[in-house]
């Protein structure tokens, strides 16, 4: 735990350090980088009023590069993690969304076969029921996420969607606040996802992501498109022993590797038989706190994952993140 603290101490200061030295050398930097993105975005088929409109106003945001280096996914470990985002009041606040709107949730998730435990596990966990969307400018944080190399290749495409999206009509200029990622909407939906998935379920000719019918429907959407499977699992906590080959370890939600039917990786569980689990599945194991927390246990805490729950990753790529919401779509299917 001391060693925990230190650490985010040490992370703190560093990202101060970070974020002034940005803040002294960026903006020059970054208007170069602006001029020459408004020639990109024109030159990709996008409109020149559009690009002019909607890039005059952007500016750089060193806070934004601030959460993309401190993000809690990077430094909680898994237990504080999954407990601060499934507490029973996240819990009463679903089922008294659900109640609210139960008749249009039911319907979705008839629909879509996607249940509704997942749908409103997904939306309590990304804006706490749409309490929190977010607002923040999404063009300048796309533009800063764009202009910083970390993931530069990623945000530029992002934001050239986005720009696609308005000068198309699809999403109002006017509305583009969100979070400091540029996700929008009671999900969160990244401008990608929004051309890919979102829909527009009440067929009033605009696609309202903060509005429950069309968040929830494109949501759904979203998830049978990429496979979710209704009633399948997601995953178990599991205790492994000594002998396991590192192998069979995943540390990193990039990719999950060495997935093996269960009836192969039950020698390697020692809680296996409390489980009951289905020996032709194919699953794999995660280890999430190693390659995060420092003097974290190798083998504990650990987890056998399946289909489901990469797909959460699909959503998200974090192994943190998939966790807590299967355990929060789990704790709604007991109460609802």
């Amino acid at each position: 735990m001391i060693v925990n603290k230190m650490f985010k101490l040490i992370l703190s200061s560093f990202l101060l350090y970070f974020t002034i030295s940005l803040q002294a050398f960026a903006s020059e930097d970054f208007n170069k980088w602006l001029a020459k993105f408004q020639v990109q975005a024109i030159k990709n088929g996008i409109s020149k009023k559009v690009v002019n409109e909607i890039m005059s106003d952007a500016k750089f945001l060193p806070k934004v590069i601030e959460y993309d280096r401190y993000q809690p996914e990077f430094y909680e470990d898994t237990f504080t993690y999954i407990k601060k985002r499934t507490s029973n009041r996240k819990i009463r606040e679903g089922i008294k969304l659900y109640k609210k709107e139960q008749k249009t949730i039911e319907n979705i998730e008839k629909e879509f076969k996607i249940e509704k435990e997942l749908l409103l596990a997904l939306m309590g966990i990304e804006t706490n029921f749409g309490k929190y969307l977010g607002k923040m400018d999404i063009v300048s944080s796309l533009a800063t996420l764009s202009f910083d190399k970390r993931r530069s290749a990623f945000f530029t495409e992002e934001l050239l969607i986005l720009l696609r999206l308005v000068d198309k009509n699809i999403i109002d200029k006017e509305i583009l606040f969100g979070s400091w990622a540029g996700a929008f909407g009671n999900f969160q939906f990244m401008p990608r996802t929004i051309r890919n998935y979102a829909i527009d379920y009440n067929n009033n000719n605009v696609i309202e992501l903060k509005d429950i019918e069309d968040s929830f429907a494109s949501a759904a959407n979203y998830l049978k498109t990429i496979g979710w499977k209704k009633n399948q699992p997601c995953f178990y906590k599991i205790e492994l022993k000594e002998d396991i080959p590192k192998k069979y370890l995943n540390s990193s939600a990039r990719k999950i590797k060495n997935k093996k039917k269960v009836n192969f990786l039950k020698k390697y569980i020692k809680n296996y038989e409390e489980l009951n689990l289905k020996k032709d599945l194919y699953a794999a194991i995660i280890i999430p706190d190693k390659d995060i927390i420092p003097g974290a246990e190798t083998l504990s805490p650990a987890y056998i994952i399946f289909e489901n729950y990469e797909k959460i990753l699909h959503w998200n790529r974090s192994l943190r993140f998939a966790l807590a919401v299967c355990t929060l779509k789990e704790s709604f299917l007991n109460e609802i």
